[in-house]
């Protein structure tokens, strides 16, 4: 079985894909982790993450595996480096890129093929499993998202820049070529801006009974 979540930066799908694959013990696999580590890559080879010649050049023979449910970047657990403003501005650029989201999605659906999951990104239903059985879109506002991130203390940005910064890529994860960030039209749309945490797994976890 496949959970589709969707939804813009911050707006909280790792915490609930994480909260709902624990309930129901399926695995949680994090799609932007794997464009965070090859932006890491990119970035390593000091490559311009805007460039798609450079940026699939720095990439060529990458290496992605789950580990013991970690993140393995050729041989090497990144969990720990994906988070950082660098790395979120260049996953961004590098995402937008065609033939690396072609890359990517063929490993999403090789490990999808082996086990029941929760997916989370911005395409999980539109783009890479179309026929999931439940979608759904996480939606909240640029400063409700601002305002947890900056809570989270994962950022070096104020406030302010950090809102700013979400705007911005919300524009760019709108408008990409391919991946764009839209809900799919069977999806189910979740406004979670005055919503605990719990309370949108508890809606979440509802519509993956339902479904069972």
């Amino acid at each position: 079985m496949v959970v589709a979540i969707d939804g813009p930066a911050g707006v909280g799908k790792s915490s609930i894909a994480a909260a709902v694959a624990e309930r129901f013990g399926f695995f949680n696999l994090n799609s932007g982790s794997f464009y965070r580590a090859l932006a890491l890559k990119v970035l390593a080879a000091q490559a311009n993450p805007a460039d798609v010649g450079q940026v699939m050049n720095a990439v060529e023979g990458a290496q992605l595996d789950i580990v013991d449910g970690r993140l393995h970047l050729d041989g090497v657990d990144v969990e720990g480096q994906l988070r950082s403003d660098a790395v979120d501005r260049a996953s961004s650029m590098v995402s937008s890129h065609v033939p690396l989201r072609h890359r990517v999605n063929e490993h999403l659906r090789r490990i999808a093929g082996t086990m029941d999951l929760v997916s989370e990104g911005r395409d999980m239903g539109t783009v890479v499993f179309p026929h999931a059985e439940v979608k759904i879109f996480l939606d909240a506002s640029p400063a409700v998202r601002a305002q947890r991130r900056f809570e989270q203390g994962t950022s070096d940005l104020d406030l302010a820049a950090l809102e700013a910064s979400i705007r911005e890529r919300d524009e760019r994860d709108r408008n990409k070529e391919e991946g764009s960030l839209i809900a799919a039209p069977d999806a189910q749309v979740i406004d979670t801006s005055s919503l605990t945490l719990e309370e949108v797994c508890a809606r979440v976890t509802g519509l993956i009974t339902t479904y069972q």
